[in-house]
């Protein structure tokens, strides 16, 4: 099982973005970790159907978060974090290919990879295990009470753009073992990562997100949030 299970965008401006996210998707914040103020970060955490959408800011100089806002020219998709229930046999996987870990986080009920973004690129990819993997301890204990189904339901895609998104998706498609279809998609068991070149002079990224939208009438409508396209599919 491998599964899309958060997303990370970086502001430059938390308040404001969080006030422009939940008056769009009618979503409120699940959960605060003071443990990001170590990080030189304040963020929220959003909670769309059991997945979680993340926004970090950072509060103080020379944070890696404000050297993505510089580097990018602004607010902008981040970091990808994927769900997975046997973590061993992707670290022994990863061990044999040129992708580094730069990080391993350890909580109480969860695991994660970092791996290094010069060797995936385009966004940070986290290879993450929950147990029980209902779980989400990044997001707390009580992230499922906060969903809300009004406007959205459901986080079912990304888009990464690059300058080069023939490697962009080979790297991905290591990363994760999981091999690409020809249309430089790779397919999750329940979402999709989609590679595509870079259009708006920012170089590469996390571009977009696709939420399943409650008014199917709304499909096909894109909301500009966070530095990323929102698309209501």
């Amino acid at each position: 099982m491998i599964r899309l299970r958060q997303l990370v965008t970086v502001a430059a401006d938390l308040r404001s973005t969080e006030r422009a996210i939940t008056e769009a998707l009618d979503v409120e914040v699940c959960y605060r970790d003071p443990g990001v103020g170590h990080f030189g970060l304040r963020h929220g955490l959003y909670t769309i159907g059991d997945r979680l959408l993340e926004v970090v800011a950072p509060k103080q100089a020379g944070t890696t978060a404000g050297r993505f806002l510089e580097r990018r020219g602004g607010d902008g998709g981040y970091m990808v974090i994927v769900q997975v229930d046997n973590l061993a046999d992707h670290r022994a996987r990863l061990a044999t290919t040129h992708i580094r870990t730069v990080f391993e986080a350890d909580a109480p009920g969860m695991q994660g990879l970092h791996l290094h973004p010069a060797d995936v690129g385009g966004a940070i990819l986290s290879i993450d295990q929950a147990d029980p993997p209902e779980s989400w301890a990044w997001a707390g204990s009580d992230f499922a009470y906060h969903a809300n189904s009004s406007v959205v339901a459901d986080m079912v895609g990304v888009e990464i753009q690059g300058d080069d998104p023939d490697a962009l998706t080979a790297s991905w498609s290591v990363a994760l073992g999981v091999a690409a279809t020809v249309d430089h998609t790779i397919e999750l068991n329940d979402a999709t990562i989609r590679f595509v070149p870079a259009s708006d002079g920012r170089g590469d990224g996390l571009a977009a997100i696709d939420l399943r939208a409650i008014d199917r009438s709304r499909a096909g409508e894109t909301l500009e949030l966070s530095g990323a396209q929102f698309n209501l599919v």
